[in-house]
């Protein structure tokens, strides 16, 4: 998926702690349709300062989903949806940050992983 590259750890780097988080996907009957497994960070890990500069969550309100609902009604506009899950997944990192070599997947070598993209637990810098 390209999300990390196998580097040399630089000197002085401090890596931040993965895990795996597995999951059972049922349908409505309970019945088991699939396993998932997902990386994460660990990201309480990471220090303020060094790992990441600042730390914001944007948050709407519903009574301005609700505002932004009434012009697009009033206006005859067009609504078109957004993945945001997938955005954050899937946007590119602009600082580096390195993490060890997910349990189960360490290919015998010293390598660590640099990310690429994002993965879930990672504080970004805003």
């Amino acid at each position: 998926m390209g999300t990390w590259e196998l580097v040399k750890k630089p000197r002085g780097v401090e890596l931040i702690a993965n895990k795996f988080v597995f999951m059972k996907k049922q349908d409505k009957e309970g019945n088991l349709l699939k396993y998932k497994a997902r990386l994460v960070t660990k990201g309480y890990s990471q220090r303020p300062g060094h790992d990441y500069v600042e730390m914001h969550s944007p948050v709407i309100r519903l009574e301005t989903i609700r505002a932004l609902l009434a012009t697009v009604v009033k206006h005859k506009l067009y609504i078109h949806q957004m993945d945001t899950k997938g955005t954050y997944l899937n946007g590119v990192l602009k600082e580096k940050v390195y993490i060890k070599q997910p349990e189960g997947f360490n290919n015998g070598s010293r390598h660590i992983c640099q990310l690429v993209k994002m993965l879930y637990g990672l504080k970004q810098a805003g």
